[in-house]
């Protein structure tokens, strides 16, 4: 079957339930479908192409990782605001770089009210001019400065090859946006919601990452310098999962963002621009979902606990439906809250008592990816204890476990938290156990056959001919130059392709 015909049918499978999920190691990319499909997360807006219906369980995921986002930002002194959708076309070409690279991707629109525009819209791709334009409106000295802004919204990048969550059409994110009086401030802040979102990442998502600095090949467009996290899927495949970008004075410079210094003199602001997207949730998704269907880390699982009652008679079912809503109560006044978060978050419990068998429950909730289910029934009533198992087996529990109710109670903030941090092992230890060092383009090339990939340190010799041959050849992109700390330490060698002088190791990989 042809490529583009395949992608439809996995398209259509996308949103009804109900289905067989492919092994990962027979099918990946009809896996990745089949976890989305399962778990009820999304399904594709066919009427409008290349978008997506992100469902109400996919979208609580999104609404959990937006919470724990937004509070990391307010903490760091920055404000939410709103710009509109529409940005006149005249901006997108005022700074020749990012017109350059946003061009393949633009929407236009030309009528509205069944007249031609005599301005041309384009439905925003981002939002560095249309925000330039408003800080030349809202900064006039230093002591104006810095001006830290952060937008949540939507926006539209013309995609010719669409997959869920990780590259669609319209898709949501958050975009921050800052001005500065000198550059070192406005590369500290880079550095600054790196970290954040680095160790969002770590924390909420159990997703390791590696922090580095992009190419000037595949630095954003307009930028000095991108800094990113790059994480490894369980296919070997990287995820670009956040960027953060020195902007210099360039915008500054295309739309006339000046000010006043505090000796008095004239000089355009410093700028910086920083986002994460929806494709976080696909990167949850490849990085801890099973052949059985989705694992969510208990700090972004929308529903920590499942109680399936077990009965036969309608005494039964009502003295054990009075006692899951019991343990629902006591559940729903446990915080899970990391120290000095600025929200609460606690545990969020739901007792399925649908007219569906135990079974048929067991297998919904698991595909959800919920990280505990307990079935309660008159002969655990009768012995004080419930059965637990969690999504998946780990040193926060194994198998069926039988416990006494006031102890389940009493330890499930502990065995939720050891839960997230055994996720997050598997993960690194999965980053450890696959990631190579390369030397040879015989190595190279045997590493990333097919469709195979991996997380490859090699020798570059920091030319874009040599990049874009690795590109041409193998698809493999260098994914960062990782900054200190995050990849082996600098050291003189000859490039993996060339053979030409190189002066450290950049991680390379295939990507989504």
């Amino acid at each position: 079957m042809k490529q583009g015909a395949r992608a439809e049918q996995q398209e259509d499978q996308v949103g009804k339930a109900g289905g067989k999920i492919t092994p990962r190691e027979t099918d990946y990319p009809q896996w990745y479908q089949d976890v989305i499909r399962e778990a009820e997360l999304a399904e594709p807006a066919k009427v409008v192409k290349g978008c997506m219906v992100i469902k109400p369980h996919g979208y609580a995921i999104w609404e959990k990782l937006q919470r724990d986002l937004d509070a990391r930002f307010k903490a760091t002194g920055h404000q939410n605001a709103y710009f509109p959708l529409l940005v006149p076309q005249s901006f997108i070409t005022k700074e020749a770089e990012h017109v350059e690279g946003f061009s393949p991707e633009l929407a236009v629109v030309t009528h509205a009210g069944g007249e031609k525009l005599e301005e041309p819209y384009v439905i925003r791709p981002t939002s560095e001019t249309i925000i330039g334009y408003f800080f030349s409106r809202w900064i006039e000295s230093y002591r104006d400065l810095p001006l830290l802004v952060n937008q949540w919204a939507n926006v539209m990048r013309w995609e010719k090859r669409t997959r869920m969550f990780l590259r669609t059409t319209e898709f949501l994110w958050q975009e921050g946006h800052t001005a500065h009086s000198s550059h070192e401030e406005a590369q500290a802040e880079v550095k600054r919601m790196l970290d954040v979102y680095g160790d969002f990442a770590e924390q909420i998502m159990a997703m390791p990452v590696i922090r580095g600095i992009k190419t000037d090949a595949e630095r954003f467009a307009g930028a000095v310098q991108t800094t990113c996290i790059e994480a490894m899927m369980q296919d070997g495949k990287a995820l670009q999962a956040g960027t953060s970008h020195d902007l210099g004075q360039n915008f500054g410079k295309a739309f006339n963002v000046m000010f006043q210094t505090e000796a008095g003199g004239r000089d355009y602001v410093w700028q910086t621009s920083w986002g994460v997207s929806t494709r976080l949730v696909g990167g949850v998704i490849m990085t801890h979902a099973d052949d059985s269907g989705l694992v969510l880390p208990p700090r972004v699982a929308p529903i920590h606990v499942v109680i399936v009652p077990i009965y036969k008679t309608d005494e039964e079912r009502s003295q054990v439906l009075a006692a899951a809503e019991s343990i629902r109560a006591q559940l729903a006044d446990v915080d899970l809250s990391l120290p000095r978060s600025r929200h609460r978050d606690f545990v969020e419990v739901v007792v399925d008592d649908r007219d569906l068998r135990p079974g048929n429950k067991f297998y919904i909730w698991e595909r959800k990816g919920v990280p505990v289910r307990v079935e309660l029934g008159p002969k655990d009533l009768a012995k004080g204890q419930v059965c637990v198992k969690m999504r998946v087996d780990t040193a926060a529990g194994r198998g069926k476990e039988f416990i006494p109710q006031n102890e389940f109670v009493a330890t499930i903030k502990e065995r939720l938290d050891r839960f997230q941090d055994e996720l997050l092992r598997i993960a690194q230890d999965r980053v450890r156990e696959r990631a190579r060092t390369i030397d040879t383009w015989d190595e190279f090339l045997a590493a990333f056959a097919g469709d195979k990939s991996t997380f490859a340190w090699c020798h570059w010799d920091g030319t874009r001919e040599t990049e874009a041959k690795i590109k041409e050849q193998t698809r493999v992109t260098i994914r960062c130059i990782p900054l200190p700390g995050q990849g082996p330490a600098p050291e003189a060698g000859r490039c993996v392709f060339s053979g030409n002088p190189s002066a450290q190791r950049v991680l390379m990989a295939k990507a989504y």
